[in-house]
């Protein structure tokens, strides 16, 4: 059964571009989000098994994100992984000390990176 996948970004182009690839790839794309409190009402709703979360959510922040997804439980089966258009090497503490699983460059999206993350032979 494929991966059903929480896509959490500021930007429509980049969220429908995603999910066209990934679905492709064979991931599910069960919702997208644009904002804090949609992704949790969403995660909460879906209970997906992997949230994608954009690092820059406008004036959010997708580290709260993560932190609130496991402090509320609300992706409590769900795997956290930060994304971003920015390099790893910008956010390596902040990654590290977030709960997430580990983070993708956008440019860099695909489902054989997500699972190498994830832990998962690809």
């Amino acid at each position: 059964m494929p991966l059903r996948c929480l896509l959490v970004d500021d930007s429509d182009a980049f969220l429908e571009t995603a999910s066209l690839l990934l679905e492709r790839e064979g991931l599910t794309v069960a919702g997208v989000a644009s904002s804090i409190a949609e992704a949790l009402q969403q995660a909460r709703a879906l209970q997906p098994d992997l949230i994608l979360v954009d690092i820059g959510l406008g004036s959010e922040s997708g580290f709260d994100l993560a932190r609130l997804l496991a402090q509320d439980g609300q992706g409590r089966n769900a795997d956290v992984i930060l994304i971003s258009a920015g390099a790893e090497a910008d956010y390596t503490e902040l990654i590290a000390e977030s709960p997430a699983a580990g983070f993708l460059a956008k440019s860099e999206l695909s489902v054989s990176r997500i699972g190498r993350i994830l832990g998962q032979v690809s």
